[in-house]
């Protein structure tokens, strides 16, 4: 559809019309990005709804400061409504997403003449089932109940920190409209394995014949899906839909236009995702729990009737299972080369090129006929309870049963799914593309990076399932021993999420928008073109910030005598700080390691009481409530941080003035997926240094460096401690790949 003069016309007006009623003024980066989206959604040619325009994206990399946000609303919304396609906002976080439905999209509408609806995407599991908790209400008052308790379920041993007063205040607060069962609107935060006993999930839930359907939380907050303009959703939801085939939950991706914020965390959601994994110990526990709810179904049923039959098969096909896992178990735990690391808590293998041992192999194929049986088996009796809520068809089961079991039955169903994906993943060829394979993996190997070599120019031919041929699934094992128990974990994964993208989501999306602030690597797309398979005929443009970065801050390398591989580096660190501190009133240092975190912590705080928070001493958002009120009151703060402090915290102005970076941002070099991968890019003659860990760092420390310029009057410095940015060849590549602040290099 090319673009009609009165969509042109509309998402003019509606910038002018927001620009003044908010009193802004336009961002030339802006402008460019609303019409490189516009004008690609307006080439992309249909024939009857259907697109006919080979796949492919609008990628956009627009720094801090863009109002990106603003810039695909205004570009999307217009053309969307005139192809009558639904917009689907995708982002990875909460924050991010609370902010589009709560501010953004309201702002927008105020600001206005578009006339658009909007509605708020969440899976089943952020939701109230009013059966569960009914069932635990239940089942706590009534020690002889009538069905397995479904909170035994979430695991065995487990704690119950979930009071029956908490679970009354929880049904009163929902019954009276005072709440709307949604987990994250719940006024406190709800532990894991408390919301776990009353939320559920597609297998568990019994749908329309459900007693609650009525007032179910799901799906009243589902209603508005059908008809909304707009659907915020999140990338882990966006996935699930996908795996379901697409439409199970979100629109079909052919009758979508998808945007993506904060599309850099795309490709390793999609790896999580699509990643299985077994607990050998836990799911042998996890077998007695099934046989000790068979039994306790039993009776319900009618001797010699199908489903009566079809408990025994599920008790047979268990114990076949468990007698496997027994013999996998011991396999692993004695022909593997386990080596514990301090604590002798944990050890982890990888099987290079994901290449099992031929007696695990062997055993591999054996779990997976006896998963893929008991998985079938319990599927029959999900049918057989199914039958029982439909009145036009004779079942065995009576309703009441039916009603009783089928969360119970349906959970177990599932969680043999998800066991079978692994044993398939661990029975294929280990030659095939990661992509299709469900999997995981392990360890690297120890030590620092090595010193750079070439690097490799990557491919730029577009991914498609049946010519690219990518790694082989990464396979590895994990074991752990506690005081009185151990376990071997069995995972595998895809290693690159190009395949899994392309034949799920790009071939099939109607149009597709990424865009986030670090989407470039070393200021090339290689990166994201790779491990997110995106199409050849995709566009990529990188739109100017309105940062005037030379003005607003500096970027220093202070001298230092020990590089980060040395071992006096942590004291050379402990000695700077105070002076790198001294003066400002807000401070952030960034480590890559948590141990090395708290050593240096643990050297300064007794001569600075009360000066350094970290990370870990209280959840996040105390941790920046504590410091901003300390700021506030116009003392000093410094915080201490890892990873998930170097992205997604926001501190503008006099909350954050300096930023020190104490180590390059390289990725663990026992991280099994990327260890996998460079595992293969060595095998095709690559440099997986320059061709992964560079390009890895660069973002990282993009993202580092992006915290402290927040707003166009924000100032203030960057000091980087680890002098290999200037003093390895690869440095400059990084130092280069930062915004272009003012540099300070002390010899």
């Amino acid at each position: 559809m090319a673009l009609s003069e009165d969509v042109k016309q509309q998402i003019q007006q509606t910038y002018r019309d927001v620009l003044a009623g908010k009193e802004i003024r336009a961002r030339y980066g802006q402008r460019l990005m609303i019409a490189e989206i516009a004008r690609y959604m307006g080439d992309i040619t249909e024939n009857d709804g259907q697109r006919t325009s080979p796949a492919g994206a609008c990628v956009v990399e627009a720094g801090t400061g863009t109002g990106k946000t603003l810039a695909y609303l205004i570009a999307a919304i217009p053309v969307a409504r005139a192809l009558g396609k639904t917009l689907v906002i995708s982002t990875a976080t909460v924050a991010l997403q609370d902010q589009i439905v709560h501010k953004d999209l309201p702002d927008l509408k105020k600001h206005s003449k578009q006339d658009f609806t909007w509605t708020l995407a969440k899976g089943r599991g952020r939701y109230l089932c009013m059966s569960r908790l009914e069932a635990r209400l239940h089942d706590e008052g009534n020690g002889d109940s009538d069905t397995m308790p479904l909170f035994l379920l979430d695991g065995p041993g487990k704690e119950e920190p979930g009071t029956r007063a908490f679970f009354e205040d929880m049904l009163a607060s929902y019954g009276s409209r005072k709440w709307d069962g949604d987990r994250d609107h719940w006024p406190d935060q709800i532990p894991d394995d408390v919301w776990r006993q009353v939320t559920t999930d597609h297998r568990q839930c019994t749908n329309r014949h459900c007693s609650y359907f009525d007032s179910c939380a799901f799906f009243d907050a589902r209603k508005d899906l059908d008809d909304a303009d707009i659907v915020v959703a999140n990338h882990d939801l966006v996935l699930a839909d996908l795996a379901l085939g697409g439409g199970a939950i979100l629109p079909e991706p052919e009758n979508a236009l998808f945007i993506f914020d904060e599309a850099h965390h795309l490709p390793d959601k999609a790896l999580n995702h699509f990643a299985a994994s077994v607990p050998l110990s836990s799911t042998r526990q996890w077998l007695k729990q099934l046989s000790q709810a068979l039994g306790k179904m039993q009776p319900f049923l009618t001797p010699g009737t199908q489903a009566a039959k079809t408990i025994d098969r599920i008790s047979s096909a268990s114990r076949e299972l468990d007698l496997t896992l027994a013999k996998v178990y011991e396999e692993a735990e004695q022909n593997t080369g386990w080596e514990f690391n301090e604590e002798r808590r944990s050890a982890q293998w990888r099987y290079p090129e994901g290449a099992l041992p031929e007696a695990l192999a062997a055993l591999a194929v054996e779990a997976r006929i006896a998963t893929a049986t008991l998985t079938r088996q319990l599927g029959v009796m999900v049918d057989e309870l199914q039958t029982a809520f439909d009145e036009r068809k004779a079942s065995d089961v009576d309703r009441d049963t039916a009603e009783s079991w089928y969360p119970v039955i349906g959970s177990f169903h599932s969680r043999a799914e998800d066991q079978l994906r692994l044993w398939a993943a661990w029975s294929d060829n280990p030659g095939q593309p990661s992509g299709e394979s469900a999997g995981s993996g392990v360890s690297g190997e120890p030590g620092e990076p090595g010193e750079p070599g070439e690097s490799e120019e990557s491919e730029n031919t577009a991914p498609t399932p049946k010519k690219r041929s990518g790694p082989p699934a990464a396979r590895w094992a994990v074991r752990q021993r506690w005081e009185h128990a151990e376990d071997i974990t069995l995972y595998s994964s895809p290693v690159l999420a190009d395949n899994l993208l392309y034949s799920r989501l790009w071939s099939r999306a109607y149009g597709a928008v990424l865009t986030s602030a670090t989407l470039t690597a070393l200021g090339r797309f290689d990166r994201l073109k790779s491990r997110a398979g995106l199409p050849e005929t995709s566009r990529f443009v990188v739109v100017p910030s309105s940062f005037r970065y030379g003005e607003m801050a500096t970027v220093e390398v202070p001298a230092m005598t020990a590089m980060p591989t040395d071992d006096a580096f942590t004291d050379q660190v402990v000695a700077r700080l105070p002076d790198l501190w001294a003066g400002e009133k807000a401070t952030l240092v960034l480590f890559t390691s948590r141990r090395q975190m708290q050593l240096v912590r643990d050297a300064l705080a007794p001569e600075y009481p009360d000066l350094i928070t970290t990370q870990d001493d209280m959840a996040k958002g105390e941790v920046l409530r504590r410091h901003c009120s300390r700021v506030d009151e116009g003392l000093p703060s410094v915080l201490f941080g890892v990873a998930s402090f170097a992205e997604g915290i926001d501190l503008p102005g006099k909350y954050l003035s300096h930023v020190v970076i104490t180590r390059l941002p390289f990725s663990v070099p026992d991280d099994p997926i990327e260890a996998s991968l460079a595992e293969w890019v060595t095998h095709r003659g690559g440099n997986p240094f320059m061709e992964i860990t560079v390009p890895d760092a660069s973002i990282k420390l993009v993202q580092a460096v992006g915290r402290l310029l927040r707003t166009e009057s924000d100032t203030g410095r960057v000091t980087i401690l680890d002098r290999r940015i200037i003093a390895r060849r690869y440095g400059q590549l990084l130092l280069d790949a930062l915004p272009p602040f003012r540099r300070i290099i002390e010899p």
